[in-house]
């Protein structure tokens, strides 16, 4: 039965915003969601449970807890989700997993805000841009997010989630940053989260740690692309220029 199950004490959800983290084009989504839950301390609030999610365990060194792969962070003083995915989700899956958690933000009262990442035109170019459904637009209004510049689709769990938004006319927030398409690009991420979610959530986070990992991903280029491969495409959120379908 598909469900999300909370762990310990219920918050109380109502205005809170989520921010959503299934891994994607250079992982800036998740990269983003991590480093919220890291910095803000946030704490392990609901494990996700619906159809099609891998049944796998997932553990930490120095833990021997064993929890499921997709699951929700919540900060109460920031009135702050974060839904982190240690797992790629399958294209056969997305529509059902973006019912079942879109279901669960109507019933608490949650906006989202979805992250995706689309490949750079060039080396080093972070270009930002915001979509929404329902009147989310407003928000993006508010801090001068940039409209899209040309007609695109976005894939994956987070397309999915954006298409199940707009049927439940819910006010749903999509971000979209350039990043590299091969490797993680953490500067992505930190462009998302100073550019964006920190104004839309109303949130004070330092993301100089993120910067600093450039250099780290610099030294294992090849690892990291052969993880991204691994994930393919179809399993990939991302956004990409609608004319590839025209």
């Amino acid at each position: 039965m598909p469900r999300i199950r909370i762990q310990g004490p219920e918050a109380d959800l109502e205005n809170a915003t989520l921010v959503e983290g299934f891994p994607g084009i250079g992982l800036v989504g998740k990269i983003a969601t991590d480093h919220l839950i890291e910095e803000l301390d946030m704490r392990y609030y609901a494990s996700v449970h619906c159809d099609g999610l891998p049944r796998v365990g997932i553990y930490r060194e120095g833990d021997r807890t064993v929890r499921p792969p997709v699951r929700l962070y919540v900060s109460e003083d920031e009135g702050l989700l974060a839904l982190q995915s240690d797992t790629p989700i399958s294209a056969d899956a997305a529509e059902t997993v973006a019912s079942c958690l879109t279901g669960w933000l109507v019933d608490e009262g949650v906006r989202p805000i979805y992250l995706s990442g689309r490949p750079a035109d060039e080396d080093g170019a972070h270009a930002l841009a915001g979509v929404a459904t329902g009147d989310g637009g407003d928000a993006l209004d508010a801090i001068d997010v940039e409209l899209p510049s040309e007609d695109g689709i976005i894939s994956g769990p987070t397309g999915a989630l954006l298409n199940r938004a707009a049927q439940s006319d819910l006010d749903a927030i999509g971000l979209v940053v350039e990043c590299s398409p091969n490797f993680p690009d953490p500067e992505a991420a930190s462009e998302l989260i100073e550019r964006a979610i920190a104004p839309l959530a109303d949130l004070s986070i330092d993301v100089e740690r993120l910067r600093e990992r450039d250099e780290e991903i610099q030294q294992h280029r090849e690892e990291f692309a052969q993880r991204m491969q691994e994930m393919g495409q179809d399993e990939s959120t991302q956004a990409r220029p609608l004319r590839m379908y025209q």
